[in-house]
């Protein structure tokens, strides 16, 4: 009976790999464990790129869409009129930063999970700044090795678990399964614990203000816009920027750069840019010497940033 029945699982789920995860009475989609999740996307995300899209989404909502019918129907049955109709409005509510694709968390938003599971894709609330994640880095990163291994990453997601009230609802095994996802997820060098630009994607910041136009020409460059850069990365308002303050600027202009950046990187480009503008080694930058920063910059060519 078992077997007839392991059988019958695996004939729909070759005819269509979304129809497993539907209630057979109902239809409704059932909640995903983070072990079927990242199933689904490792089936549609079919080069890895850690993206759905092209052909790759048109076979997802083909698949999507045909799984809710109660009997088999093949998903070619959806007309090319109707596929496009149904990308355009499945992009325009679940593509957040309308890039044309769906990434991991756009997805987390149209798929049921697990409620603790379902918390890892709600943290995404970007950070105000730069400056609270190389906090948060620094935090986590407990033995200063330039990463956050797989124990420092359950340990960062054990504390967002309980900050959300939720840590008593999950065993130490589903936690390591967390992690494991997270890191299958994000370690894209494959090398077992995320570096700083890997991390950046799990922890996104708001908005990395240096990306913004008025930065990419010095003529266009006015007292005021240095002024809000001094503000947003002067936290404590002591009238210099410092320690995580200096570290998270420097994480923002390294990513004009480089998409691609692990610590070391970070202090290598810290050294070139502060020796660039007579950095007096004391360890901040003052106002002086973010001027003379952002005018360097807003000189550079755009392709050559």
């Amino acid at each position: 009976m078992e077997a007839a029945k392991q059988k019958r699982v695996n004939v729909e789920k070759a005819q269509n790999f979304m129809r497993q995860y539907r209630d057979p009475e109902s239809r409704e989609l059932k909640k995903l464990s983070a072990h079927q999740f990242m199933d689904v996307w490792s089936h549609y995300d079919k080069d890895g790129n850690g993206f759905i899209e092209g052909t790759e989404l048109d076979g997802f909502l083909r698949e999507f869409v045909a799984s809710a019918n109660p009997t088999e129907v093949n998903s070619e049955a959806l007309t090319d009129e109707m596929l496009d109709e149904l990308k355009s409005c499945f992009l325009e509510a679940y593509d957040d930063n309308q890039d044309g694709k769906i990434d991991i968390r756009e997805l987390a938003q149209l798929l049921p999970m697990e409620e603790n599971f379902l918390l890892l894709f709600r943290f995404d609330n970007p950070l105000e700044s730069s400056v609270e994640f190389m906090k948060i880095w620094r935090e986590y990163d407990s033995d200063n090795s330039g990463y956050i291994e797989a124990d420092e990453l359950k340990n960062f997601l054990r504390d967002l678990l309980k900050e959300a009230k939720h840590n008593n609802d999950v065993s130490e095994e589903r936690l390591i399964e967390y992690t494991l996802f997270q890191l299958q997820v994000f370690d894209a060098n494959k090398d077992g614990r995320l570096q700083l630009s890997e991390m950046a994607k799990l922890l996104p910041v708001k908005e990395n203000f240096l990306c913004r136009q008025v930065f990419k020409g010095a003529k266009n460059l006015t007292k005021e816009d240095i002024e809000s850069v001094f503000s947003l990365y002067d936290r404590d308002n002591n009238g210099s920027i410092e320690n995580e303050e200096l570290r998270g600027f420097l994480k923002d202009l390294l990513e004009l750069a480089k998409k691609d950046y692990d610590a070391s990187d970070l202090k290598d480009f810290e050294e070139t840019i502060l020796q660039g503008v007579g950095y007096d080694k004391d360890g901040k930058i003052s106002r002086k010497e973010l001027t003379m920063i952002l005018l360097t910059l807003a000189k550079i060519p755009p392709n050559e940033q």
